[in-house]
C-alpha cells in the first residue's frame, strides 16, 4: 500500500529524524501564523517611526525659518532639541518665540507631539509589545510534546462528549492520555482547565512522534471520515504496533479506514442504535448480549410480560435454575447489585453473566406463552429516521419486530422500511405509525429537549408501553428518566464505552458510565475462605460473577467452596466500589495490561 502511494518508511523517517529538521519544521509549521502576524507589526512599528522622523525634521526645519524670521538664528542640533522638547511638553523654556506665529508653531509642534508620543507610542507599546508577550506566554503555556516517559497511554484527536467521557473513564482508572489540538489558544484553554494537551497538527507525523505514540496503547481518531483516514495513515506508518480505533459517519468509509491502517472502526451512530433496540428487545425474559468479557456472555433480559413481575429474585432462584451469574437488576436507570430481596417490576431489567449455552437455556424458560402459541408479531415505533433510528429499525428487523419509523425529513425515507412523514408530537402522526398498539417506542432525535419532550409526550399516552430515548449529553439522563423513559442510552458513554472496552479489553468491561465488570487476582487473604465467608459484597458492594481459574471459568460460583489460589475474581461494581475492594483487599493487585502488538508487513 505504502509504495503504490509512493511514500516510504525511510522518507517518513527521514522526515522525522533524518536530517534532524523534522521538529523544526513543525515548529515552522504551528508558527507560520505568528511570524506573520509579527511581521506585519514590524511594518507596522517602522512606518509609525518614519513618521515620527519625518515631523521631527519638517518640525526642525520650520523652526530654522520661523528663527530666522525673527532674526536669530540656531544649529541644527539645537533645532532638534527644541522640538523634542516640544514635542514631549518638557518645554524647558531657554528657546521661546517672540512672534505670534513662531507661538502657534509651538502650539502645533505641541499638540502633534502629545496627540503622537501620548496616544500613537501607548497603543504601539500595548499592541505591539504587550499583546504580543501575552499570546507568547499563552502560546507557551500548552505543551508540544509529551514526556519520554510516559507510556500506555491515549491519543486523542478530538473533543466532544464521547471523548470527555473516555477522559473521565481514564483519570478514574489512573490510564495518561493526552488530547492533540492544532490551535494554540485552543490548546491554552483547554489546559487551563487541568486536560492533558498538546499542540500539533494532525496531519503531520512529527506530531505523533512528539506524542510518543511508539509507546501509546491506543490512537482515537474521531473526527470526520477523511480526517480520520488521513490520521490512521500517519499514525500506522510510523508506529506499526500501536492500536488505532477511528469513527466512521458512513458505511462506505469503513473499508477506507481499515485499508488506512485503523484496527476498528467504530459506526456510533449504528452502535447506538443497536443498543437502544437491544434495550427494547429486551422484553418478556428473551436475553440480549451487551458484551463479552474473559469469557462470558454479558446480557439483559427484561421480565416485564413473565412470572417473575412483582416476585424477588429469592422467588424466582434464576441462579440456582440456570446456573447464570446474577449481576444485578436495572430499574429506569438505577442499578442494584443482585440480592434476594429485590422484587423485580415491569420495567426492570436483569443483568447476567454466563455462558452461550447457559443463555439459552434460560431463554427457552421464558420463552413467552404467547409467542408459543403464535401471538402477533412484537411492534415498535422510531421516531427520528437519523443514523440511529435507521440503525435500531435494522436491529429490530433483524429480531423479526415489526416497526414504523417516524420522520419528518421525506428525503430520509431509505430502504424498506415503513416510512411516516410527519411531526412525532403530533397525535394522528403517533397513531398512523402504530403506537396504539406498539410495545415499545423508541426515540432516537439529537436533540435532547425534543427527546424530553417526546418521552413525557408518549407516557402520556402510553402508560404501560416500554420507552428507550437517546441522550446526547449526560445530565440529561435522569431528567429523561423523570419524563418516563424505561432505559436511556447516552450516545457519549455508548461511545466512550465502545472504545474504552476495545483498550481494556482483558482486564475490564464497562457496562454503563461508572459501573463495571473487571478482573482482580484472587486476595491472599481470601484464600481457602467461601465467598459466604469473604463477605466480599458487604465490605466493598461488589458483586462477585464468576472466578476464572487455570481449568476455566466458575460463572455464578458456588457460596460455600473454599476460593482456591492462583486464581482470578470476576466482580461488578461502580467505580466507588471498585475502589473499595482495592481498600479492603490491599494484595489483590491488578495485573500488568498486555499491549497489542501486531506484525505489519512493510509493504
Amino acid at each position: 500500500m505504502l509504495k503504490s502511494l509512493g511514500v516510504t518508511i525511510a522518507q517518513v523517517t527521514e522526515r522525522i529524524t533524518g536530517s534532524g529538521d523534522g521538529f523544526e519544521e513543525l515548529d515552522r509549521t504551528l508558527d507560520a501564523p505568528r511570524l506573520a502576524e509579527q511581521k506585519r507589526q514590524r511594518r507596522t512599528v517602522l512606518m509609525l517611526f518614519a513618521i515620527f522622523i519625518a515631523m521631527v525634521a519638517l518640525f526642525s526645519t520650520l523652526f530654522h525659518e520661523l528663527m530666522a524670521g525673527e532674526g536669530r538664528s540656531f544649529s541644527w542640533p539645537t533645532s532638534v532639541y527644541w522640538t523634542l522638547t516640544t514635542m514631549t511638553t518638557l518645554g524647558f523654556g531657554d528657546i521661546t518665540f517672540e512672534s505670534d506665529a513662531g507661538r502657534i508653531f509651538s502650539v502645533v509642534v505641541l499638540l502633534s507631539g502629545s496627540t503622537f508620543l501620548l496616544v500613537v507610542l501607548p497603543f504601539v507599546f500595548i499592541q505591539f509589545v504587550f499583546i504580543p508577550w501575552m499570546h507568547e506566554r499563552d502560546r507557551r503555556r500548552a505543551p508540544r510534546s509529551m514526556p519520554v516517559s510516559i507510556r500506555d497511554h491515549i491519543i486523542l484527536t478530538d473533543l466532544g462528549p464521547v471523548e470527555e467521557a473516555l477522559i473521565a473513564d481514564a483519570d478514574q482508572a489512573e490510564v495518561p492520555y493526552v488530547v492533540i489540538v492544532d490551535d494554540v489558544e485552543e490548546a491554552g484553554r483547554l489546559h487551563d482547565i487541568g486536560l492533558s494537551v498538546m499542540v500539533g497538527p494532525l496531519d503531520d507525523p512529527v506530531t505523533y512522534e512528539r506524542a510518543r505514540v511508539a509507546n501509546a496503547a491506543m490512537v482515537v481518531a474521531s473526527l470526520d471520515d477523511q480526517t480520520n483516514t488521513n490520521i490512521a495513515f500517519t499514525v500506522r506508518e510510523i508506529a506499526p504496533d500501536v492500536e488505532i480505533v477511528a469513527t466512521a459517519n458512513r458505511e462506505a468509509s469503513v473499508d477506507v479506514l481499515e485499508i488506512a491502517g485503523a484496527d476498528r472502526v467504530i459506526q456510533l451512530g449504528e452502535v447506538l442504535g443497536a443498543s437502544m433496540a437491544a434495550r427494547a428487545l429486551g422484553l418478556e425474559g428473551k436475553s440480549h448480549v451487551i458484551g463479552e468479557f474473559a469469557g462470558l456472555q454479558i446480557a439483559e433480559a427484561g421480565v416485564d410480560g413473565t412470572d417473575l413481575v412483582d416476585h424477588t429474585l429469592a422467588e424466582a432462584n434464576l441462579r440456582q435454575r440456570f446456573n447464570l451469574g446474577l449481576i444485578g437488576v436495572w430499574t429506569r436507570g438505577e442499578f442494584e447489585i443482585a440480592e434476594a430481596e429485590t422484587v423485580l417490576s415491569p420495567s426492570s431489567m436483569l443483568l447476567l453473566a454466563g455462558s452461550s449455552d447457559q443463555l439459552r437455556r434460560f431463554d427457552a424458560g421464558f420463552e413467552h406463552a404467547a409467542d408459543a402459541a403464535g401471538a402477533d408479531t412484537p411492534k415498535a415505533v422510531v421516531i427520528g429516521g437519523g443514523r440511529v433510528g435507521r440503525a435500531a429499525g435494522a436491529a429490530l428487523g433483524e429480531e423479526g419486530v415489526e416497526f414504523s419509523i417516524i420522520e419528518q425529513l421525506a428525503e430520509r425515507n431509505r430502504g424498506n422500511a415503513r416510512y411516516v412523514i410527519g411531526d412525532a408530537a403530533d397525535r394522528s402522526v403517533l397513531t398512523e405509525a402504530g403506537i396504539d398498539d406498539a410495545d415499545a417506542v423508541l426515540i432516537t432525535t439529537h436533540d435532547d429537549n425534543v427527546n424530553v419532550y417526546l418521552t413525557r409526550y408518549c407516557r402520556g399516552l402510553r402508560p404501560d408501553i416500554r420507552i428507550v430515548s437517546r441522550s446526547r449529553l449526560d445530565r440529561n439522563v435522569s431528567t429523561l428518566y423523570r419524563a418516563g423513559a424505561d432505559s436511556v442510552l447516552s450516545y457519549a458513554d455508548t461511545g466512550s464505552t465502545a472504545i474504552w472496552n476495545h483498550l481494556r479489553r482483558d482486564e475490564m468491561l464497562v457496562i454503563a458510565h461508572g459501573l463495571h465488570v473487571f478482573r482482580s487476582p484472587m486476595p491472599r487473604e481470601l484464600v481457602g475462605q467461601t465467598l459466604a465467608e469473604a463477605h466480599i459484597r458487604r465490605r466493598t458492594t461488589c458483586n462477585v460473577v464468576a472466578i476464572e481459574t487455570p481449568d476455566g471459568i466458575e460463572a455464578n460460583p458456588d457460596a460455600h467452596t473454599p476460593l482456591p489460589a492462583g486464581a482470578e475474581l470476576l466482580l461488578v461494581g461502580t467505580d466507588d466500589a471498585k475502589s473499595l475492594f482495592s481498600e479492603a483487599f490491599p494484595h489483590a493487585r491488578q495485573r500488568p495490561r498486555r499491549r497489542n502488538l501486531r506484525a505489519r508487513s512493510s509493504g
